[in-house]
């Protein structure tokens, strides 16, 4: 069994560009105000989902280990 990530977006930050949507359709959607929700607050750990997070223009989408919390992106600094 591989990895899984907590997956958050800051609905304060995200200005609904769908680039998560479309690396990630099955892991994002947008809601009725053109904002990023997760589909599942947990994922597994993929590129689909890391480059979703690493194409948002303003850093919405966060990404975690399930477990020890230890930051996937953005990378702790």
């Amino acid at each position: 069994m591989g990895d899984r990530w907590q997956v958050q977006v800051d609905r304060s930050l995200c200005i609904g560009s769908a680039q998560c949507v479309h690396h990630a359709p099955h892991a994002f959607r947008l809601d009725t105000g053109r904002q990023s929700r997760p589909m599942e607050a947990e994922a597994d750990a993929g590129e689909g989902v890391l480059a979703a997070a690493e194409s948002c223009p303003v850093e919405a989408i966060t990404l975690t280990l399930l477990g020890s919390g230890e930051a996937v992106y953005p990378p702790e600094e």
